[in-house]
């Protein structure tokens, strides 16, 4: 079964993530814990975390079907040692916060070198901080989002992911969640049905299926190999339908949140809908 959400607001309090997901007929949600653009929010209070559980429970969500996003500022390969520090104490903190929400995945961006350590230090340094922050946690996941290479970013190759999980000392603790738009705009053309597959064969070969924890179903505005982040609509974009059509056919991505977070949020319940189809009769809705 295919677990089909979107990413929510948690506006008001986190609490009210699982009924908004709940509204827009999604099987699986996204948050933020926290206000993604701040370093520091203040700490979930029993209230939140009492009724997080609760309503997950109400709409039915595992948390398995659960996937927050962590703060856009976090660079856990940041070249200068004050910086990284603030950003792995971050990176803490929203593990924490997941542990207390008896959430078991946390997806993040893998650092930006910004030009002034190689990517290779870049890399070893994200695989640094996972370690130091999993061994202050337990029972959560740090889930590495593919990039799409834009500006200094690392993540946007396979290579590059398996680099990380290669230095992460607890593997059981560590996957990837593969963005459509980011990997086609980093030269992974899954626009077509031989490209989708040799993507998937690249990545059973490079990283491997175990690892796969997530999916963010977004079109790509932008041209392929672009490196450019920008999303689309579900169709709209220079991916097209038929990716998502065999996203949704693919057993291999069974029982993993698959997450919308493209511009147009009024659709959600369409691409939903839509997707659910693709699912169940591997047509193209009219």
């Amino acid at each position: 079964m295919k677990y089909i959400g979107a990413h929510v607001s948690a506006a008001g309090g986190v609490e009210n993530a699982p009924k908004r997901a709940y509204e827009i007929g999604a099987t699986a949600f996204a948050l933020f814990t926290k206000n993604q653009r701040r370093w520091e929010g203040p700490p979930l209070t029993r209230e939140n975390i009492e009724g997080f559980k609760k309503n997950c429970e109400k709409y039915g969500y595992s948390m398995n079907q659960v996937m927050p996003h962590d703060s856009y500022l976090i660079n856990l390969g940041h070249p200068e040692q004050d910086k990284l520090e603030k950003s792995r104490n971050a990176f803490l903190d929203e593990m924490q916060r997941c542990e207390q929400l008896g959430i078991e995945l946390l997806n993040f961006h893998p650092g930006s070198h910004l030009n002034k350590v190689s990517v290779e230090e870049c890399l070893n340094r994200n695989a640094e901080s996972i370690n130091w922050t999993l061994d202050q946690t337990k029972g959560v996941t740090a889930v590495i989002e593919t990039t799409a290479g834009q500006g200094t970013n690392t993540g946007f190759t396979f290579e590059h992911l398996a680099a990380i999980i290669d230095g992460v000392e607890d593997k059981s603790r560590v996957g990837v969640c593969i963005d459509s738009c980011h990997v086609f705009a980093a030269g992974y053309d899954l626009s077509t049905e031989e490209g989708y597959q040799q993507m998937f064969k690249e990545f059973e070969e490079i990283v491997g299926f175990e690892y796969l924890k997530g999916i963010h179903l977004n079109d790509s505005k932008k041209e392929l190999g672009s490196q450019v982040d920008r999303h689309d609509n579900i169709g709209e974009g220079k991916i097209g339908l038929n990716s998502f059509k065999l996203m949704m056919q693919d057993e291999r991505l069974n029982e993993i949140p698959m997450i919308l977070e493209t511009p147009n949020t009024e659709r959600w319940p369409q691409e939903i809908e839509m997707l659910k189809e693709f699912e169940a009769t591997g047509s193209v809705q009219q």
